[in-house]
């Protein structure tokens, strides 16, 4: 793989000419941060954040809004997001917009690539400076990159392993992040659930956000749903309570006869990271125990995925993945297409799907498969992420759908 370097001060060298520099040259700041793919390709930049080195996937994000939620999003695990909108920082940080539900663990993210500096943050609800919270949360950063032409790159190769470095002195061992980025496995094959998921169980009862009072406790709940942890996001719990359920978390390797003993009225499988065919090794077992209950069952993301898995269907690598916003997906049991949010580098094999499987929803933008449903089942999922609201509420409809399986099992 090649990209030729990143205009501006990014692509000059390591430091000024010690001959007699031109004015230009003293403007160069020596670069503090590189990115150092798999191949040896080496791309200069300027750090933000923490310090360190970290090894990762680099993919791109074409979202304009939400870059706190994508960089807490426990399903970017393993990953290096490189952003396509430039005016990253616009907003600032505070504590409410934080996806990962397990505040004891990190994100797994493993770096940021911005085209342009952290802008100054301007909004009422900013707390903290984002270059201030990188460092807080450990998350190395690198600015000055060409996004447009890394984001070319990627959707013409694919996704490409690299080592993201930040040192404050400008200081690096190429040779051995070269050797780092080399040796690196990547995604396929790799379960990173374990890094994400919750440890212990507990209890949800916060709602949706409004305005001015901001997060919530919702009202009388009139169902129990279980959610399995395998990188959750806050929201899709949100959303869950806002149809009337009270949810008990529980850790991804759970066993089914565990959670069916908490006698829910309906078995949540949540988003999360890595191979799903991986993390499918333990957790698709008990997956096919809880549809074996007849409890009704849905999926989103890595849960779609492995939901699929349980079913009999296969998962596939993809060349670049789905990662950003304004998605358009058709919904076929409405005919409805819906504007959503993606996070996802692996897919359902649509030509898998065994008999009693049908296909409910499909991108769009390449036709793969984005929802499954079981025939006569209250079991279904859908890889997108409906709680992230993109249409706003386009997709809202799918926890309804939850609970309205859920209600007529009961009567």
């Amino acid at each position: 793989m090649s990209m030729r370097p990143s205009s501006g001060p990014a692509s000059q060298p390591d430091a000024p000419s010690t001959s007699a520099p031109k004015t230009s040259d003293w403007a160069v700041p020596r670069p503090t941060a590189l990115l150092v793919f798999a191949d040896g390709m080496v791309v200069r930049g300027f750090g933000v954040g923490a310090e360190g080195s970290a090894v990762g996937e680099v993919c791109f994000n074409t979202a304009i809004t939400g870059y706190q939620e994508i960089l807490t999003d426990p399903s970017y695990a393993g990953q290096i997001i490189a952003f396509t909108f430039p005016h990253i920082g616009n907003v600032g940080t505070n504590d409410e917009d934080i996806e990962t539900s397990n505040l004891a663990a990190s994100s797994g993210i493993r770096g940021c690539i911005m085209r342009t500096a952290i802008t100054e943050p301007s909004n009422y609800r900013s707390g903290r400076h984002l270059d201030q919270w990188l460092k807080a949360r450990g998350i190395i950063g690198i600015s000055g990159i060409d996004t447009r032409a890394l984001t070319a790159l990627i959707r013409e190769r694919g996704a490409a392993n690299a080592v993201i470095a930040h040192n404050a002195r400008g200081e690096f061992d190429i040779e051995a992040l070269q050797r780092e980025a080399a040796a690196w496995p990547g995604l396929e094959g790799m379960d990173l659930v374990p890094d994400v998921t919750s440890t212990q169980r507990y209890d949800w009862d916060e709602g949706l956000w409004t305005w001015p009072d901001g997060f919530g406790a919702d009202g009388p709940t009139r169902h129990h749903v279980v959610a399995i942890d395998y990188g959750l996001k806050r929201n899709i719990l949100r959303c869950l309570t806002s149809q009337g359920c009270r949810v008990t978390v529980v850790p991804a390797t759970t066993e089914a006869d565990d959670i069916l003993a908490l006698s829910p009225d309906g078995v949540f499988l949540s988003n999360g990271p890595g191979d799903p065919a991986a993390t499918g090794e333990y957790a698709v077992p008990q997956i096919k125990k809880l549809i074996d209950s007849g409890k009704p069952v849905f999926g989103i993301c890595l849960g779609h995925q492995m939901l699929a898995l349980a079913v009999g269907a296969k998962t596939r690598k993809m060349h670049q993945g789905h990662h950003g916003a304004n998605h358009p997906v058709k919904d076929h049991t409405t005919g409805k297409v819906e504007i959503t949010s993606m996070n996802h580098g692996f897919s359902v094999d649509r030509d898998s799907l065994p008999e009693g499987i049908v296909e409910t929803h499909v991108s769009l933008f390449d036709g793969s498969n984005c929802g499954i449903a079981m025939e006569g089942r209250p079991v279904f999922s859908v890889q997108y992420h409906p709680e992230a609201s993109p249409g706003p509420q386009d997709s809202h409809y799918l926890f309804k759908r939850f609970v309205d399986y859920i209600e007529a099992e009961k009567t």
